[in-house]
């Protein structure tokens, strides 16, 4: 290896689970490879706004105002050939609108490159194809799931998130796969003190703590989520996670007034971490990179309102390997979290599956595997 070895790490904002991968391969470049400078370029900071709008900007208002939709669509689109006149189409218009973003490639001159979504790898796939780009270029797939957008030609190597996804990329014959897991920031691989993190939040650390996190489609607004779970009788501390959501912040941060130490309202953290090291349990959407902060830090799941697709099938696989329960409705999840604290056996068994399944530094992986083969 060089003495500065370029690695680009290229994602989509469509979706914050392709740039936190990304971002989680280049703090471990930072942290791990110290001869190795690692670039992080969100495609759509290189891209037309109209093409931004239309790509980025309608991704997340399909999947959250008309799921359903996106769920249609994610069928058709895997079921559609590569080669079929739309991709045809599709490809030419992403080419067109993203000439900006292959000029700062030339600029940062690489020596190979890891796509954390599958836009930047078919921008690439024309330009291996033309002879103008000859560097290794690697796949990241990012959810337990193989839709057909991320089988790409002339690609160096691919990740996978577990063996059935990898199995998947294999009965296609894709070259040189890898099942590393999806990778996540260093801080989810560290052992953190569940005392220690409790007391910082003004938590009991003897008592049980459930996390909330993410918005209420499908289940109710996260108040309404917080006041049927506080209902139970259960005794247990409820943090539940608004985010950048001021109004539900607020609304929680009153009705905390009501549950004195037992509901511990919190708004946007880069800690999430410490959050989750003090918790016996999550109750989350399954996205790929959550789910996988989740099982680094072997914390069970309940998993509620998945996005129609991918969402859905790393909902299954958590639940067939034991690591998570599902619940279709806001009643579900009070059967599931009461279910859960009236069979005190349930949780640990729960536990151990998620520690079986995590792959804390598939960051590591993937770019030891990167350097060994540029």
């Amino acid at each position: 290896m060089s003495a500065r070895h370029r690695v680009l790490i290229l994602s989509v904002s469509a979706g914050a689970g392709h740039v936190r991968a990304a971002e989680a391969l280049r703090a471990y470049a930072e942290l791990e490879f110290k001869q190795v400078e690692a670039l992080h370029l969100d495609v759509m900071d290189y891209a037309s706004g109209a093409f931004r709008k239309v790509y980025a900007d309608a991704y997340i208002k399909l999947v959250n105002k008309h799921p359903r939709v996106w769920g249609m669509l994610y069928r058709v689109t895997s079921e559609t050939h590569a080669n079929a006149t739309v991709n045809k189409m599709r490809r030419s218009v992403e080419r067109m609108n993203t000439r900006a973003l292959r000029k700062r490639i030339d600029e940062f001159a690489p020596d190979a490159i890891v796509c954390t979504h599958f836009l930047p790898a078919e921008i690439l796939m024309h330009e291996i194809r033309r002879g103008r780009l000859q560097i290794p270029v690697w796949v990241q797939v990012t959810d337990f799931d193989l839709h057909s957008m991320w089988v790409i030609p002339h690609m160096t190597g691919y990740f996978a998130g577990n063996e059935e996804v990898a199995f998947r990329m294999r009965k296609l014959e894709l070259p040189s796969v890898h099942v590393s897991g999806i990778p996540i920031m260093p801080v989810f691989a560290q052992a953190l003190d569940r005392a220690q993190c409790a007391r910082e939040l003004g938590l009991d650390p003897a008592r049980r703590a459930l996390l909330l996190m993410g918005g209420g489609a499908g289940v109710g607004k996260l108040t309404e989520v917080a006041e049927s779970l506080l209902a139970l009788d259960a005794d247990f501390q409820l943090i539940v996670l608004a985010g950048k959501n001021a109004e539900a912040l607020g609304e929680l941060q009153r009705l905390a007034k009501a549950y004195p130490a037992r509901l511990f309202p919190r708004g946007y953290t880069d800690r999430i971490e410490r959050l989750m090291a003090c918790a016996d349990l999550a109750i989350t959407k399954p996205g790929g990179l959550t789910s996988s902060e989740c099982l680094a830090m072997s914390l069970p799941m309940i998993v509620h309102s998945p996005i129609p697709g991918q969402e859905e099938r790393n909902a299954d696989y958590l639940t067939e390997q034991g690591a998570a329960l599902k619940a279709v409705d806001a009643v579900g999840m009070e059967f599931r979290v009461g279910e859960l604290l009236a069979v005190p056996e349930k949780l640990p068994r729960m536990r151990e599956r998620a520690r079986a399944l995590a792959r804390p530094h598939a960051a590591r992986e993937v770019l030891r595997i990167v350097l060994a083969g540029s």
